[in-house]
């Protein structure tokens, strides 16, 4: 919930920046507006502040992204009483063949990396020997016949 509200705060403030300086400089280059210090400080700290939203707010949703399809780095070493953190997804088969899966699964479940390791790992304890892409296709069907 903290990154959704981020972004949409950011996309707010955004677009109210966007359309503040693009009535600014409309109304400089109409000659409404004498450019003196105050009004080209004024039109440079809006395009400061609408630069750094943009970034903030692009950088926030790649990271989403990336946490959406698993890409968060390991920790090198990860200590044993440490139980409580998010499992994260680790590479099941060569070079992420499964990624497609991994992606719907956890895209359904609106990004919630925990809740997609459960689903599989309860398919993987009720239907041991199977290949791995068939627990994350299990988990799948399983989550869309839940839906209906």
């Amino acid at each position: 919930m903290g990154q959704k509200l981020i972004i949409i705060i950011a996309t707010t403030i955004l677009l109210f920046t966007g359309l503040l300086l693009g009535y600014v400089l409309s109304q400089l280059v109409l000659g409404f507006l004498a450019l003196n210090l105050l009004t080209f400080l004024g039109t440079f700290s809006l395009i400061v502040i609408f630069g750094t939203l943009y970034y903030v707010l692009f950088w926030e949703l790649r990271r989403q992204s990336n946490q959406i399809k698993g890409n968060r780095p390991q920790p090198a070493t990860q200590p044993a009483t440490e139980s409580t953190t998010q499992p994260t997804l680790r590479p099941t088969t060569p070079r992420g063949a499964d990624s497609r899966l991994q992606n719907k699964l956890i895209a359904m479940l609106d990004g919630d990396i925990a809740a997609a390791e459960r689903l599989v790992a309860q398919a993987r304890q009720n239907y041991p020997g199977m290949p791995e892409s068939w627990y994350w296709e299990r988990a799948i069907a399983d989550l869309e016949r839940d839906r209906r």
